[in-house]
């Protein structure tokens, strides 16, 4: 039993290697691949948001930026007919542009672009690898999920007023009509 002033690793709640690529790896690609998502992953909880502050990402945002990174590096395998760690720039804007093709929101295209740009932020600050700016970004037009205000000030303080009325018992003075004998 683990003792309650002891914290956790974070990296205890991801999965380093989804069972998808487990599946496409040898031993040794694994164990590689393995590593290299440690490391990684890592960083981005310690170091990710800010590395001049030491300052990471919330664990839940790199858990779920990792599954879509661990996607990207299965679009890349598919790509390279084979597993590789070499990702270049060429990588990062064809899986975009793959992204830009699919029937899916541009809210989930947005959130896989990201995780692939944690990705090369990762790899620039500690792998000595040039910085990457993607080619393409998904418009998040009309994505809100806030409906649009097609009233003024005036009109919307209009109908509050009259809601307030409405439905109310009237007054007696107000109120005509036979009454029962």
């Amino acid at each position: 039993m683990k003792n309650s002033d002891q914290a956790t690793d974070p990296l205890d709640e991801i999965k380093l290697v989804p069972e998808p690529s487990e599946e496409l790896l040898n031993e040794r690609q694994y164990l590689d691949y393995r590593s290299e998502r440690e490391r990684c992953l890592d960083w981005l909880l310690t170091f990710g948001k800010d590395p001049e502050k030491a300052e990471g990402y919330a664990t839940s945002t790199v858990e779920n930026r990792a599954s879509r990174m661990d996607q990207f590096h299965r679009w890349v395998w598919e790509q390279e007919d084979g597993y590789t760690s070499n990702l270049t720039h060429d990588h990062g804007d064809g899986y975009l542009r793959h992204l830009g093709r699919r029937e899916c929101s541009n809210a989930h295209k947005n959130a896989c672009r990201k995780a692939v740009m944690m990705l090369y932020k990762w790899r620039h600050h500690q792998r000595g690898a040039e910085s990457w700016e993607p080619e393409l970004s998904f418009s998040r037009k009309n994505q809100s999920t806030a409906p649009r205000d097609y009233l003024t000030r005036e009109e919307r303080s209009k109908i509050r007023d009259a809601s307030l009325e409405y439905g109310s018992v009237p007054s007696r003075e107000n109120v005509r009509g036979d009454t029962p004998s």
